[in-house]
Protein backbone atom coordinates (compact mmCIF):
# COMPACT_ATOMS: atom_id res chain seq x y z
CA UNK A 1 0.00 0.00 0.00
CA UNK A 2 1.12 3.55 -0.78
CA UNK A 3 0.16 6.29 0.92
CA UNK A 4 -0.01 9.96 -0.35
CA UNK A 5 -0.79 12.75 1.91
CA UNK A 6 -1.23 16.31 1.02
CA UNK A 7 -3.08 19.43 3.07
CA UNK A 8 -4.43 22.27 1.73
CA UNK A 9 -6.48 25.42 3.66
CA UNK A 10 -9.57 23.67 2.47
CA UNK A 11 -12.74 21.57 3.74
CA UNK A 12 -11.21 18.88 2.96
CA UNK A 13 -7.37 19.02 3.77
CA UNK A 14 -8.43 16.19 6.96
CA UNK A 15 -10.53 14.05 5.08
CA UNK A 16 -9.18 10.82 3.56
CA UNK A 17 -10.00 9.14 0.23
CA UNK A 18 -8.78 5.53 0.14
CA UNK A 19 -8.82 4.21 -3.62
CA UNK A 20 -8.73 0.49 -4.05
CA UNK A 21 -8.09 -0.84 -7.93
CA UNK A 22 -5.90 -3.69 -9.28
CA UNK A 23 -4.10 -1.27 -11.57
CA UNK A 24 -1.87 1.10 -10.33
CA UNK A 25 -1.85 3.57 -12.89
CA UNK A 26 -5.14 3.98 -12.00
CA UNK A 27 -4.69 4.26 -8.62
CA UNK A 28 -1.85 7.04 -8.57
CA UNK A 29 -3.89 9.26 -11.25
CA UNK A 30 -6.99 9.20 -8.82
CA UNK A 31 -4.53 10.23 -6.18
CA UNK A 32 -2.74 13.34 -7.94
CA UNK A 33 -6.65 14.57 -8.96
CA UNK A 34 -7.54 14.24 -5.12
CA UNK A 35 -4.36 15.51 -3.64
CA UNK A 36 -5.24 18.28 -6.16
CA UNK A 37 -8.10 18.95 -4.65
CA UNK A 38 -7.07 19.29 -0.94
CA UNK A 39 -7.75 15.86 -0.14
CA UNK A 40 -5.30 13.55 1.93
CA UNK A 41 -5.15 10.24 -0.07
CA UNK A 42 -4.21 6.45 0.02
CA UNK A 43 -4.30 3.67 -2.47
CA UNK A 44 -4.14 -0.15 -2.11
CA UNK A 45 -4.14 -2.89 -5.11
CA UNK A 46 -5.63 -5.69 -2.93
CA UNK A 47 -7.95 -5.90 -0.39
CA UNK A 48 -5.59 -7.35 2.19
CA UNK A 49 -3.87 -4.26 2.14
CA UNK A 50 -7.19 -2.05 2.01
CA UNK A 51 -8.56 -3.95 4.94
CA UNK A 52 -5.03 -3.41 6.76
CA UNK A 53 -5.19 0.86 5.75
CA UNK A 54 -8.42 0.57 7.28
CA UNK A 55 -8.00 -0.66 10.60
CA UNK A 56 -5.34 2.17 10.72
CA UNK A 57 -7.38 4.60 9.95
CA UNK A 58 -10.90 4.82 8.88
CA UNK A 59 -11.23 6.32 5.30
CA UNK A 60 -13.83 9.27 4.85
CA UNK A 61 -14.27 8.23 1.21
CA UNK A 62 -13.61 4.76 -0.56
CA UNK A 63 -13.24 4.51 -4.44
CA UNK A 64 -13.28 0.89 -5.11
CA UNK A 65 -12.91 -1.08 -8.06
CA UNK A 66 -15.94 -3.66 -8.31
CA UNK A 67 -13.57 -6.73 -8.83
CA UNK A 68 -10.30 -6.71 -6.43
CA UNK A 69 -8.66 -9.67 -7.20
CA UNK A 70 -10.69 -12.96 -5.63
CA UNK A 71 -12.83 -9.95 -3.81
CA UNK A 72 -15.87 -7.93 -4.26
CA UNK A 73 -15.86 -4.36 -4.52
CA UNK A 74 -19.66 -4.91 -2.81
CA UNK A 75 -17.54 -6.68 0.18
CA UNK A 76 -15.21 -4.24 0.53
CA UNK A 77 -18.32 -1.25 0.46
CA UNK A 78 -20.17 -3.47 3.51
CA UNK A 79 -17.33 -3.46 5.35
CA UNK A 80 -16.90 -0.15 5.40
CA UNK A 81 -19.82 1.16 5.94
CA UNK A 82 -20.44 -1.83 8.91
CA UNK A 83 -16.94 0.26 10.50
CA UNK A 84 -18.09 3.65 9.22
CA UNK A 85 -22.16 4.24 8.72
CA UNK A 86 -22.54 6.74 5.88
CA UNK A 87 -19.31 6.72 4.48
CA UNK A 88 -19.53 7.55 0.76
CA UNK A 89 -18.67 4.67 -1.42
CA UNK A 90 -18.04 4.54 -5.52
CA UNK A 91 -17.61 1.93 -6.85
CA UNK A 92 -15.47 1.87 -10.54
CA UNK A 93 -16.34 -1.09 -12.87
CA UNK A 94 -13.67 -1.95 -16.06
CA UNK A 95 -16.87 -2.80 -17.96
CA UNK A 96 -20.20 -0.95 -18.37
CA UNK A 97 -22.38 -3.84 -17.18
CA UNK A 98 -25.33 -2.49 -16.34
CA UNK A 99 -26.73 -5.08 -13.96
CA UNK A 100 -23.39 -4.98 -11.92
CA UNK A 101 -24.05 -1.00 -11.96
CA UNK A 102 -27.83 -1.38 -10.27
CA UNK A 103 -26.83 -4.37 -7.60
CA UNK A 104 -24.00 -1.59 -6.56
CA UNK A 105 -26.65 0.77 -6.08
CA UNK A 106 -28.74 -1.04 -4.24
CA UNK A 107 -26.19 -2.57 -1.73
CA UNK A 108 -25.62 0.97 -0.84
CA UNK A 109 -23.19 2.89 -3.29
CA UNK A 110 -22.88 6.30 -3.26
CA UNK A 111 -22.30 6.09 -7.56
CA UNK A 112 -20.69 3.76 -10.41
CA UNK A 113 -18.45 5.03 -12.50
CA UNK A 114 -17.41 2.69 -15.62
CA UNK A 115 -13.68 2.94 -17.00
CA UNK A 116 -12.39 5.30 -18.28
CA UNK A 117 -13.54 7.37 -15.76
CA UNK A 118 -13.56 11.32 -16.22
CA UNK A 119 -11.49 12.64 -13.06
CA UNK A 120 -13.36 15.77 -12.65
CA UNK A 121 -16.47 14.15 -12.99
CA UNK A 122 -15.76 11.67 -10.01
CA UNK A 123 -13.75 15.11 -8.15
CA UNK A 124 -16.86 16.51 -8.65
CA UNK A 125 -19.30 13.14 -7.18
CA UNK A 126 -16.96 13.31 -4.27
CA UNK A 127 -17.18 16.63 -3.45
CA UNK A 128 -21.01 16.50 -3.28
CA UNK A 129 -21.27 13.89 -1.42
CA UNK A 130 -18.85 15.39 1.71
CA UNK A 131 -21.42 18.60 0.82
CA UNK A 132 -24.14 16.85 2.16
CA UNK A 133 -22.90 17.50 5.47
CA UNK A 134 -24.50 21.23 5.05
CA UNK A 135 -27.96 20.19 5.70
CA UNK A 136 -30.68 23.43 4.44
CA UNK A 137 -33.93 23.91 6.08
CA UNK A 138 -37.28 25.24 4.66
CA UNK A 139 -38.15 28.61 4.35
CA UNK A 140 -39.69 30.24 7.52
CA UNK A 141 -41.13 33.81 7.93
CA UNK A 142 -38.94 34.78 5.20
CA UNK A 143 -36.08 33.30 5.99
CA UNK A 144 -33.82 29.99 5.78
CA UNK A 145 -32.09 28.02 8.10
CA UNK A 146 -28.79 25.91 7.78
CA UNK A 147 -27.15 23.74 9.73
CA UNK A 148 -23.42 23.29 9.06
CA UNK A 149 -21.88 20.06 10.09
CA UNK A 150 -18.59 18.75 9.59
CA UNK A 151 -17.06 22.28 8.89
CA UNK A 152 -16.49 22.87 12.16
CA UNK A 153 -13.21 26.01 11.31
CA UNK A 154 -16.19 28.17 9.86
CA UNK A 155 -16.34 30.96 12.93
CA UNK A 156 -19.22 32.03 14.34
CA UNK A 157 -19.39 35.57 11.50
CA UNK A 158 -18.71 33.57 8.74
CA UNK A 159 -21.33 31.39 9.81
CA UNK A 160 -23.57 34.35 9.85
CA UNK A 161 -22.49 35.50 6.29
CA UNK A 162 -23.21 32.09 4.98
CA UNK A 163 -26.92 32.26 6.63
CA UNK A 164 -27.23 35.19 4.65
CA UNK A 165 -25.79 34.52 1.30
CA UNK A 166 -28.36 31.32 1.59
CA UNK A 167 -30.94 33.36 2.09
CA UNK A 168 -30.16 35.85 -1.09
CA UNK A 169 -28.97 38.91 0.70
CA UNK A 170 -26.07 40.78 -1.14
CA UNK A 171 -23.31 42.13 0.52
CA UNK A 172 -24.63 45.10 1.11
CA UNK A 173 -28.09 44.08 2.60
CA UNK A 174 -25.91 41.25 4.87
CA UNK A 175 -23.42 44.33 6.07
CA UNK A 176 -26.44 46.38 7.24
CA UNK A 177 -28.24 43.50 8.90
CA UNK A 178 -24.65 42.35 10.57
CA UNK A 179 -23.36 45.87 10.98
CA UNK A 180 -20.42 45.44 9.04
CA UNK A 181 -19.74 47.31 5.78
CA UNK A 182 -20.04 45.32 2.37
CA UNK A 183 -16.46 44.69 1.86
CA UNK A 184 -15.72 43.05 5.20
CA UNK A 185 -18.69 40.87 4.19
CA UNK A 186 -16.83 39.90 0.67
CA UNK A 187 -14.15 38.93 2.78
CA UNK A 188 -16.15 36.44 4.94
CA UNK A 189 -17.79 35.67 1.90
CA UNK A 190 -14.25 34.66 0.39
CA UNK A 191 -13.32 33.01 3.36
CA UNK A 192 -16.38 30.70 3.58
CA UNK A 193 -15.75 30.11 -0.21
CA UNK A 194 -12.32 28.77 0.65
CA UNK A 195 -12.76 27.26 3.50
CA UNK A 196 -15.71 24.95 1.67
CA UNK A 197 -13.80 24.31 -1.26
CA UNK A 198 -16.15 26.58 -3.44
CA UNK A 199 -14.40 27.43 -6.74
CA UNK A 200 -17.65 30.25 -7.09
CA UNK A 201 -20.44 32.04 -5.74
CA UNK A 202 -22.69 28.83 -7.97
CA UNK A 203 -20.33 26.75 -6.66
CA UNK A 204 -20.75 27.87 -3.29
CA UNK A 205 -24.65 27.50 -3.79
CA UNK A 206 -24.46 23.77 -5.30
CA UNK A 207 -22.38 22.24 -2.04
CA UNK A 208 -25.01 24.54 0.58
CA UNK A 209 -27.97 22.98 -1.23
CA UNK A 210 -26.64 18.93 -1.75
CA UNK A 211 -28.24 17.36 0.52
Amino acid sequence: MNENFSYSPFIFRDKLVHIVDPDIGTCERYSIVFRLEGFQTVFSLNAKDFIAGVERRRPDVVIVNMLVGADSGLDLMRRVKALKPGTPVFIIEDDPEVDGAVLAMKAGATDVFFKPVDEERIALAVRAALGSEVRVGPVADGRRSIEVRGFEQLTPREREVLQHITNGKSNKEAGRLLGISPRTVEVHRARVMEKLGARNAADLMRIVFTT
